[in-house]
């Protein structure tokens, strides 16, 4: 039992590799639910994830976690296998919480708020770069004024490795390469930050292994460039990639720029985990945040702490369709 004697919600997750695992970690640490069972496509990986909550029940399908009477799911399978699986557990009464992307296009993506809806259960992806004090910073000074009107906004995100499953590198499975990977993350960081404006993607290019690519010639895309316009006129430029040569491990940056000042918001030494917010004005700089941050699994935490209060239907799912919409545009789909 919870505080005031409410019931910690029972929660099932289906794909415990390094990400699933880590999420479920960091939910049983916070204490605020009851890890009732996990599955895998894998049992030696499920064994191992057994280690960190000994009381779970190990299922082989998301079926069968289903059946063990949960309140909730949380979904860390390959991209390909998220919207069928999102559907299923909603349809099942199951709030749901889900690996990035929700799905491979903004289509899928809207049958799964839609089934959301429908069951009147809350629906959350792992946007988790939001959770980080750096970005929660940014967004104060964004929505409260203190840069004045912003007017750009430089994304990056280059990864000096690619993924080691090789459904990564299948379009139909993944829905795309580094935009839908690393990109996505950028992208919602943008809508986000000023409130889920309109977003139209003025320019964009593709490349595999240094050539141009479309999405219909059927590879996924290594380096990506794009250029939006936010509202009413904040010109954001995003550009990702996996397996660059950038002489460190990550470069991952959001740099503000408005009338009043700047900001921005990077990884320190090419780390995937350490930040830096700072504040500009003029050629003088204040820090906001440093490490340490452990800011991984809070987006998952903060879905099961809204699950233990309430699981219904939050509207809010549906700016989902948004940034959904906002990659399809990079992919020109």
């Amino acid at each position: 039992m919870g505080a005031a004697g409410v019931k910690k919600p029972r929660l099932g997750f289906l794909g415990v590799g390094w990400i699933g695992r880590h999420r479920m970690e960091a939910i049983a640490q916070a204490g605020i639910a009851e890890i009732a069972g996990i599955a895998d496509s894998c049992p030696a990986t499920a064994e191992q994830a057994l280690l960190a909550v000994p009381g779970a029940a190990v299922r082989h399908s998301l079926e069968e976690l289903l059946d063990l009477g949960l309140d909730g799911v949380v979904i860390a399978t390959p991209s390909a296998c998220h919207a069928q699986q999102a559907v299923a557990a909603l349809e099942s009464g199951c709030a749901v919480f889900c690996q990035k992307p929700l799905a491979r296009n903004r289509q899928e993506t809207e049958l799964v708020i839609e089934a959301a809806r429908r069951a009147d259960r809350l629906l959350s992806v792992d946007f988790s770069y939001r959770f980080t004090a750096g970005m929660r910073q940014l967004r104060q000074l964004v929505q409260s004024g203190e840069l004045g009107d912003i007017f750009a906004l430089d994304l990056v995100f280059h990864n000096a490795y690619g993924p080691d499953k090789e459904w990564f590198y299948d379009s139909s499975l993944s829905g795309g390469g580094c935009v839908m990977d690393l990109g996505i993350h950028l992208i919602d960081l943008a809508l986000w930050l000023f409130d889920f404006p309109t977003a139209v993607c003025r320019s964009r290019r593709l490349f595999a292994e240094g050539r141009v690519v479309e999405w219909t010639d059927g590879k996924v895309e290594d380096f990506a460039i794009a250029d939006f316009t936010l509202g009413a006129g904040t010109n954001a430029r995003l550009a990702c990639s996996w397996k660059l040569p950038a002489g460190r491990d990550a470069v991952i940056e959001a740099a503000l720029y408005g009338t009043r000042g700047g900001a921005a918001f990077r990884n320190v030494d090419g780390s995937f985990y350490d930040f830096v917010a700072e504040r500009f004005q003029g050629t003088s700089r204040q820090v906001l945040s440093s490490p340490p941050d452990p800011w991984g699994g809070r987006a998952a935490v903060d879905w099961a702490e809204h699950l233990s209060v309430d699981g219904r239907f939050d509207p809010e799912a549906e700016r989902l369709s948004q940034t959904a919409g906002a990659v399809d545009a990079v992919y020109g789909r």
